[in-house]
């Protein structure tokens, strides 16, 4: 087991998945040059290029639109938007277009997307960049909503969304970036929508209907 930072974790993550399928891209906002605000984006540029690790302008809708169109064509973009306060920009993109597409299309296509975004409150970013946003996209029917809490599902929860063949949004914690923690050396996923039991145990009671 290898210990990572959370960003360390992620890295990795989409390292593995770019090299793995040359499908896999990232767009958004500083991730080229920069590697990205929070660095989960650096290294990638050199190793991949810059066809396939794009910077974009300041221009949400944009580059957000541009990521559902590309994968409406059999790519698998992971959109970087720097915080989820931005998302609101983008709401007609992934509402009313990625999360409906397969409904609408009758099975016929789908979005496998995943838009990175940050979230919480705690670094004194102000009202507009510390805002907790999920809540939006829990009600949204088509749209799988992820935030890992540790390293090792951080890498393993990325991994499993950009393989995903629906739109995932994939929230980070802003708080979370340099926590530590153990991380498999081997390949490593982890599945979407299964439940990750921390602590067995027997003595909370079954639950029963309501009897009359």
């Amino acid at each position: 087991m290898a210990e990572l930072m959370y960003r360390e974790a992620l890295n990795r993550a989409l390292f593995e998945e770019m090299y793995r399928d040359p499908l896999v891209f990232c767009i958004g906002v500083g991730i080229a040059e920069r590697g990205g605000s929070y660095k989960v984006t650096e290294g990638l540029l050199e190793k991949f290029g810059p066809e396939r690790v794009i910077d974009t302008p300041i221009a949400e809708a944009s580059f957000t639109g541009c990521g559902v169109g590309a994968a409406l064509v059999g790519t698998r973009p992971v959109v970087e938007i720097l915080f989820i306060d931005f998302t609101t920009l983008v709401m007609d993109q992934i509402v009313n277009q990625a999360a409906k597409y397969e409904f609408m299309s009758g099975g016929q296509g789908n979005v496998p997307m995943v838009l990175r975004t940050q979230g919480g409150a705690g670094n004194g970013l102000a009202a507009q960049h510390s805002q907790s946003l999920e809540a939006l996209f829990y009600h949204i029917p088509g749209l799988k909503v992820v935030m890992p809490s540790t390293p090792m599902d951080a890498l393993g929860l990325l991994k499993s969304a950009i393989r995903d063949d629906g739109p995932v949004i994939f929230i980070e914690h802003k708080l979370l970036y340099m926590n530590k923690g153990s991380v498999p050396d081997e390949e490593y996923s982890v599945p979407l929508g299964k439940a990750d039991i921390k602590k067995a145990g027997e003595h909370l009671p079954a639950c029963r209907p309501h009897e009359r």
